[in-house]
């Protein structure tokens, strides 16, 4: 596809169309666009978490954590980036590291220990 197709239109215009192909499980071409929205918008959390969730679910782990460490800087109580980011790092083979994340989510969405 060529490139201007996916910087085309407003920045709202992208993110829906970034929505839309991640929604159709699209996942490499929403994080082409979302790329863009974050590089103009690098402290907009929502377009990060976003691209995180694609690179996530494309299988591209080092650039999802990447995007997770970097929505928890701006929004260190992001719970559902926190989930993420120790999903990720578990799913890295990376189990002790990714444990203090999952607890931490786990507490910020009320869940109490057994």
């Amino acid at each position: 596809m060529d490139e201007t197709y996916f910087e085309f239109g407003t920045a709202g215009e992208r993110w829906d169309r970034a929505q839309l192909f991640f929604d159709a499980k699209e996942y490499l071409t929403a994080a082409r666009i979302l790329r863009g929205l974050v590089a103009e918008h690098p402290q907009q959390t929502a377009q990060r978490l976003l691209l995180a969730r694609a690179y996530y679910h494309s299988a591209q782990l080092t650039r999802a954590e990447t995007e997770l460490r970097a929505v928890l800087e701006l929004d260190p109580v992001e719970y559902y980036a926190r989930l993420m980011l120790g999903r990720t790092l578990e799913r890295q083979g990376r189990a002790a590291e990714a444990a203090p994340h999952l607890r931490l989510a786990a507490a910020m969405a009320g869940e109490t220990p057994e």
